[in-house]
C-alpha cells in the first residue's frame, strides 16, 4: 500500500503531480480543503462545528481534521491501493497525530514527497497565475509573505520525517512529465520495498 503525503511551497505544482500520481498509482486523493469544504456543504455535525471556527476567522482544531480524516478513511475500507494526502500535515503536532491515525488503521505513512522549486520559479509562477486567474493575494508582496510562512511552519514537518526516513526530495524544476518521472522512481522503489518487506 502506497500512503503518501505530496507537500511543497505555493506555486510548486503538487495539484497537478497529484493528479498524475493518483491516476498512475489509482490511489485515494484526500485534500483536508475539499473535505472542509463537502463537510460544511453536506451540514454534517463536523461540518457544522468547522464553519463556526472558520466564519469567526479561527483555524479548524487539529483534532477535527483528523476526525474527517478518519471518517473518510474507513468509508474507503481496507481494499484500496493506498490514499494521497494534499494540505495534510502542516505542523509536527498534525504530523503525529497522523501517524495514529494510521497505525489505528493497520497502515502508516510510505514516504513525504516534497517537491522544491527556487524561490524566483515560484514567484514567478504565482505572480502568472494572478494574472490568468484574477486572484487578489497573488501579488508579489502577498506571494513573499506566504512562501515565508511556509518555509517557517513546514521545515520541521520535514525534518519529523526525515527522522523516520520516509523523506524524499523531489526537483520540482523542469517539465510536468520530468518531475512526474522523478517521483515514479521513488514511488516504484517504494513499492519494490514493501513487496520485498511483505514476502518476508
Amino acid at each position: 500500500m502506497l500512503n503518501i503525503i505530496i507537500c511543497g511551497a505555493p506555486g510548486c505544482g503538487k495539484g497537478t503531480q497529484s493528479d498524475l500520481i493518483v491516476k498512475k498509482y489509482d490511489l485515494k486523493h484526500l485534500s483536508t480543503g475539499d473535505l472542509l469544504r463537502n463537510e460544511i456543504a453536506e451540514k454534517s455535525e463536523l461540518g457544522i462545528i468547522a464553519e463556526s471556527f472558520i466564519s469567526k476567522g479561527n483555524l479548524v482544531p487539529d483534532e477535527m481534521i483528523i476526525s474527517i480524516l478518519a471518517k473518510n478513511i474507513k468509508a474507503f475500507g481496507s481494499d484500496i491501493n493506498g490514499v494521497i494526502l494534499d494540505g495534510f500535515p502542516r505542523t509536527v503536532a498534525q504530523a503525529e497525530a497522523l501517524e495514529t491515525l494510521m497505525s489505528s488503521n493497520g497502515t502508516e505513512i510510505t514516504v513525504l514527497l516534497d517537491l522544491n522549486v527556487e524561490k524566483d520559479e515560484l514567484i514567478n509562477r504565482l505572480l502568472k497565475r494572478g494574472e490568468t486567474s484574477g486572484r487578489s493575494d497573488d501579488n508579489l508582496e502577498t506571494i513573499t509573505k506566504r512562501l515565508e510562512v511556509y518555509e517557517t511552519k513546514t521545515a520541521p514537518v520535514s525534518n519529523f520525517y526525515k527522522n523516520m526516513n520516509k523523506y524524499a526530495a523531489i526537483n520540482g524544476m523542469g517539465s510536468v512529465d520530468d518531475i512526474f518521472g522523478r517521483i515514479e522512481k521513488v514511488l516504484d522503489s517504494k513499492l519494490v520495498e514493501t513487496v520485498s518487506v511483505s514476502n518476508l
